[in-house]
């Protein structure tokens, strides 16, 4: 949440980062069994990020 908070939503220099679509993105925190993912948004008027899930990926509400 601090590097988000600091450097943006766009997060291209963590290696599991990826966009969804809209405003979405998602990074894989852990690997393996089972796999941890979170989810954020961007509102890009109001410079606001709100972290939507943080759990398994199986989970996960793409």
């Amino acid at each position: 949440m601090k590097e988000i908070r600091i450097g943006g939503p766009i997060r291209g220099n963590w290696p599991n980062y990826g966009k969804l679509t809209g405003n979405r993105h998602h990074c894989h925190l852990k690997k393996g069994k089972p796999t941890y993912v979170a989810l954020w948004t961007e509102d890009k008027e109001t410079i606001i990020v709100e972290i939507i899930y943080a759990g398994t990926h199986e989970k996960a509400p793409y």
